[in-house]
């Protein structure tokens, strides 16, 4: 019995000292989730916005920077992901020719999504060093170009798709990867130009 009180005391004591710290640490996570989810609200589409995003809260804190750049990060990692996934879908037996064609027209346009989604991040990292507001807006105008020029590529892969003649899986499995890339990125430059707006 005195054994067991001696450790429920020791429990308590460590408690005792380390429960402000874990209060602190929640309040500043809580406090970061609460500011990613409001900035997403104001993106096109808040629901992906805030499950993409969340998960990067400890990085983000409260920063709008640091929210554009992981929001960037984040959609590149995805193009780059379903680059490799519909390059993958020209070993399948039995397509038509046209239905190659369209997914190696697909591809050329994904990677001309993850060239400009990469310059874009270049452009806003230099965004972050920027002496005066006249670099600051040059690169940011840049940034803002990139991204919404990536977000025409996406949809021009996503027409090609749209055809009668291609094969169903092979077009629902492609649009909804494109889809869903052409989400992030919307959402991205949304949170960009929530970041200029702010600086």
């Amino acid at each position: 019995m005195a054994k067991l009180n001696q450790t429920l005391l020791l429990i308590l004591s460590i408690s005792y000292f380390f429960s402000p710290a874990l209060t602190t640490a929640t309040a500043a996570s809580n406090k970061a989730v609460n500011f990613i989810q409001s900035s997403c609200k104001t993106t096109t589409y808040p629901a992906v916005c805030f499950h993409s995003l969340s998960a990067y809260a400890n990085a983000i804190q409260t920063s709008p920077k640091r929210l554009a750049e992981t929001a960037l990060a984040v959609t590149l990692s995805r193009a780059q992901s379903t680059k490799l996934f519909v390059s993958r879908l020209t070993r399948f037996k039995g397509l038509k020719k046209r239905e190659v064609e369209a997914i190696k027209d697909c591809v050329e346009e994904i990677n001309d999504t993850i060239d400009r989604l990469t310059k874009s991040v270049q452009e806003l990292k230099l965004c972050g060093s920027a002496r005066n507001q006249e670099q600051f807006s040059f690169h940011m105008s840049n940034a803002q170009t990139w991204t919404s020029t990536a977000l025409t590529d996406e949809n021009t892969c996503s027409d090609g798709f749209s055809g009668r003649f291609m094969d169903g899986r092979i077009k629902n499995s492609v649009r909804a990867r494109i889809v869903n890339v052409g989400h992030e990125t919307s959402n991205a430059l949304s949170l960009i130009n929530a970041f200029a707006k702010k600086y």
